[in-house]
């Protein structure tokens, strides 16, 4: 891809920041098509356990879709509200049946606030100022997914050594076949492991993450269903049954057997909203961060970054709600089948796992 339109394609999605929303982009389809097909050959190129090192920034979930107070226009004909499928995936058609955009799409979990991703850039260093590891689920119905998706995947194409993005749980063929090229997990500094979801009572060794081959789709269990769907539960010991309907919940106790096993010492993910950005389960083995603050326009819950440095110590910077304190109380169900989950444990801003 053309390192010109690319710095181009970069400053007309920054420079969209104006206020309190962004003003309107116009991509053309084949500058989305570019982006598409020259980062998959990166994704390809990159192993499914990604092997980085300190210092790195950590986004989870991170920007979750609300509705805009202003409607952003696009050079592409859009037809309904899903502007992302309609768009990419009439730039994706050339690519056949892998890379066919299905029903809907959601980009950790960032879900297409486009606004939010900006102020996370803005307070932690726009790329190469500092480097990225993103959780999952980046887009979703929002008319602002098509600047999240573009924008990342700019990043990594420009900076594919610095830049990196996780698979989540909704990116799979039944929501956007494009994503059955992402990585699966990353292992930083050989100490902190991080993936969307969870823990699975079928991975022994890291290899197995290793060996997956791509593209694939997720499966409805396994392996690679888990690392994208399962869940942390303070209330029981050892794997129980999730609510989701789909994978399993874990224990404490086998966070800190997981930990002892492979030698590591965090596990970091993402997949559930939680109230004050960031959460720590099993004494501060595990840590659930969630970068959308004001999720789904209802809740005013804050978001979060974490922050690793060289010495692999952790420290946490939060991403406030703009918007007005939300409708709904955290005893609420937040979307289905993905409830919150607050561990009732004192957070400090820093956190030495060396």
């Amino acid at each position: 891809m053309d390192g010109e339109l690319l710095d181009d394609i970069i400053r007309r999605l920054v420079d969209a920041k104006n206020g309190r929303t962004p003003r309107q982009v116009q991509l053309t389809e084949a500058e989305i098509r570019m982006l598409c097909v020259t980062s998959k050959e990166i994704f390809l190129s990159q192993p499914n356990l990604l092997e980085l090192e300190a210092p790195i920034k950590i986004c989870g979930s991170s920007i979750v879709f609300r509705p805009l107070e202003m409607p952003v226009s696009w050079a592409l004909d859009r037809t309904n509200d899903f502007g992302f499928q309609e768009a990419l995936g009439r730039a994706l058609e050339a690519f056949g049946a892998n890379f066919r955009l299905l029903a809907q799409a959601k980009l950790g979990d960032v879900h297409g606030q486009f606004s939010d991703l900006l102020r996370l850039f803005e307070y932690g260093g726009y790329p190469p100022e500092a480097n990225y590891l993103f959780l999952g689920d980046y887009v979703d119905r929002g008319k602002q997914s098509i600047e999240t998706i573009c924008l990342l995947l700019a990043y990594k194409i420009k900076y594919k050594e610095n830049f990196f993005l996780l698979r989540g749980n909704h990116e799979c063929a039944s929501i956007n076949r494009i994503y059955g090229f992402y990585d699966e997990s990353a292992l930083i500094d050989e100490k902190i492991i991080c993936m969307h979801g969870g823990l699975s009572p079928e991975l022994k060794n890291l290899d197995q993450i290793r060996n997956i081959a791509r593209p694939v789709d997720v499966p409805d269990q396994g392996l690679l269903c888990d690392l994208l769907w399962a869940d942390p539960d303070k209330d029981i010991e050892g794997w129980g049954e999730n609510d989701r309907g789909v994978s399993y919940t874990f224990g404490a106790d086998k966070v800190t057997e997981f930990l002892q096993k492979h030698d590591l010492d965090l596990i970091c993910r993402a997949h559930q909203v939680v109230e004050d950005g960031y959460e720590f389960f099993a004494k501060r083995q595990l840590v659930t961060i969630f970068s959308a603050p004001n999720y789904c326009g209802e809740f005013d819950n804050a978001g979060a970054m974490m922050i690793v440095d060289d010495t692999l110590t952790c420290s946490f910077q939060i991403l406030k709600s703009t918007d007005k304190k939300g409708k709904l109380g955290f005893g609420n169900m937040l979307r289905p089948g993905t409830p919150p989950h607050k561990v009732q444990e004192p957070h400090k801003i820093d956190e030495d796992i060396s």
